[in-house]
């Protein structure tokens, strides 16, 4: 599965890697353009919308055994306000994988360097058994994107709450 799929460049990979047997499936929050491949399923829908992880388990009829993360916010071009929209958004792709992975799936997100890489890469390691970074070489060299790669996840459903979930104000 392929969260961020537009406009369809891992979709395509993904494809690669299962072959004929195998399904793909993108989530975007626009129209992706269809393959020529029947075994390759687009929705439109919001990583933000809770009722997510139902649809991607009604259209994949179960568990999946891939998330790839290719989300990225709307740039203002203010590092601080990208970094945090996209480790937010980083956060969102691990919670909808933990919902939809198959014990021992693999997860490969998006996030850009900065402070909240720490807390981000400590959630992975709840659920997965390896984790590790990873700098693709079609991604730029001076391009702040990085990528973490859980692999072997453990089916831990429930994450620690990540500080912009955290409840603020009298009595907490």
């Amino acid at each position: 599965m392929d969260l961020g799929a537009a406009p369809g460049g891992w979709l395509q990979v993904a494809r690669e890697a299962v072959g004929e047997s195998g399904l793909v499936l993108g989530v975007d929050k626009q129209e992706i353009k269809p393959l020529s491949r029947k075994n390759v399923v687009t929705i439109v829908g919001d990583i933000e919308d809770a009722a997510l992880p139902n649809r991607i388990n009604e259209e994949t009829g179960g568990s999946v055994d891939v998330v790839l993360s290719d989300v990225s916010p709307d740039l203002t071009g203010i590092w601080e306000v990208d970094q945090a929209r996209q480790v937010h958004l980083a956060n969102r792709s691990l919670e909808i994988a933990r919902l939809v992975l198959r014990k021992g799936g693999n997860f490969f997100g998006k996030a850009f360097h900065g402070p909240d890489l720490q807390d981000f890469r400590a959630r992975l390691k709840e659920c997965f058994q390896t984790v590790r970074i990873v700098k693709p070489p079609a991604s730029r060299s001076d391009s702040s994107e990085i990528y973490f790669l859980g692999l072997n996840y453990s089916g831990n459903r429930s994450l620690r709450k990540t500080a912009d979930e955290q409840p603020v104000g009298p009595g907490s």
